[in-house]
């Protein structure tokens, strides 16, 4: 098996966002790799959350690794204001994309961020096999091991086995959970 090396990415979601900045030094501190933000539009999930504007805030006081986890119907909107609000990745949802994943994925490499694709926990994990398989592929698959929109759900253990199967199939891949 190619080696893969574990990142600590915790979500921002439960920060004081009035105090963000020097939340995310203290993750940094604390020694995490990458920050996870957790964009949510009320729409694919019912809340609301932080958009453009706050990334772009955050960038101003960090070099850290941006993770930006877009749980919205329409992700190739938000593709241009996130890159010129500094997102360093930029995972949407497989569920909504079924038919312009390809046009996303060039989108979201031309603005400078790294592609990665997600899936809800219902959703097969073979319907992330064609974004990895591609010729211009996703670079990191996010496996949710709860239901996107809310924060402190209990994890889903049955989940690890579509991180197995991940695995297996692309040693190399980075997958997140």
């Amino acid at each position: 098996m190619v080696g893969v090396m574990a990142k600590i990415a915790p979500s921002m979601l439960s920060s004081d966002f009035s105090n963000l900045a020097s939340e995310a030094d203290r993750m940094i501190k604390c020694g995490a790799d990458w920050l996870h933000m957790d964009i949510m539009d009320g729409h694919f999930v019912p809340n609301l959350t932080i958009g453009a504007p706050v990334i772009e805030s955050l960038r101003k006081h960090t070099n850290a690794y941006l993770d930006c986890h877009l749980m919205v119907t329409n992700p190739l909107d938000y593709v241009e204001p996130f890159g010129k609000a500094g997102a360093s990745g930029f995972t949407f949802h497989v569920e909504v994309t079924k038919d312009n994943w390809q046009e996303l994925i060039r989108d979201i490499k031309a603005k400078g961020m790294r592609p990665g694709v997600a899936l809800k926990p219902g959703t097969p994990i073979e319907d992330v096999y064609p974004l990895v398989e591609d010729e211009v592929p996703v670079e990191m698959v996010l496996v949710m091991t709860v239901e996107p929109g809310f924060g402190g759900q209990k994890f889903m253990p049955e989940m690890m086995n579509k991180v197995r199967t991940l695995r297996k199939k692309y040693p190399s891949l980075d997958i997140e959970m």
